[in-house]
């Protein structure tokens, strides 16, 4: 019986691996389009000329993703302020993104990945056959539509002022080149 165990969740973990690479740091970030939480369509290159924060989180309304998405909401002048826009994307559906974005007043759009098209790209899709969701992985693109900064590791609590720090740094970068 553990033999059997063992080798379900080393399937398991294979296929959740097998998903897309994240992409690489000056690539250009895939392409989406999405509806929002109030039914819009959004897609990738309406943010074409701006820095786009764009951060994948697990699901609505569950402690961490509130954290994360609160935190964002609290530091979103800071943000705005550096020229960003920020866009969160689960795999959860337009309903919920509604339910959680009212409840929290979030001030940024939720996007439904409700096919998981989108996660998958950005390598940020955990796939267990019965249960999918959005990794925790953040992405800073940059306004050429560049992937500038890549987060696999986060922090809910601090994420948003890690982001608006690393927005400062590659400012200044650019600045300088």
């Amino acid at each position: 019986m553990r033999k059997l165990v063992v080798g379900l969740l080393s399937v398991l973990a294979l296929i959740s691996v097998a998903s897309a690479e994240v992409p690489a740091l000056g690539s250009v970030a895939p392409g989406f389009s999405l509806h929002d939480q109030d039914g819009a369509m959004r897609r990738l290159d309406e943010w074409r000329g701006r820095w786009l924060v764009l951060y994948f989180y697990p699901k609505d309304d569950t402690p961490g993703c509130t954290t994360e998405a609160c935190s964002f909401r609290d530091d979103i002048s800071l943000l705005t302020g550096l020229g960003a826009q920020v866009v969160g994307i689960s795999v959860d559906d337009t309903a919920s993104h509604k339910a959680f974005a009212e409840k929290y007043h979030l001030p940024f759009p939720l996007l439904a990945d409700s096919t998981a098209a989108v996660a998958r790209q950005y390598g940020a899709l955990s796939d267990w056959l019965v249960v999918r969701m959005a990794k925790r992985y953040s992405f800073i693109i940059d306004p050429a539509g560049r992937i500038a900064k890549v987060y696999l590791s986060v922090d809910p609590a601090r994420h948003s002022r890690e982001i608006a720090a690393d927005l400062k740094s590659l400012q200044a970068k650019t600045v300088v080149r």
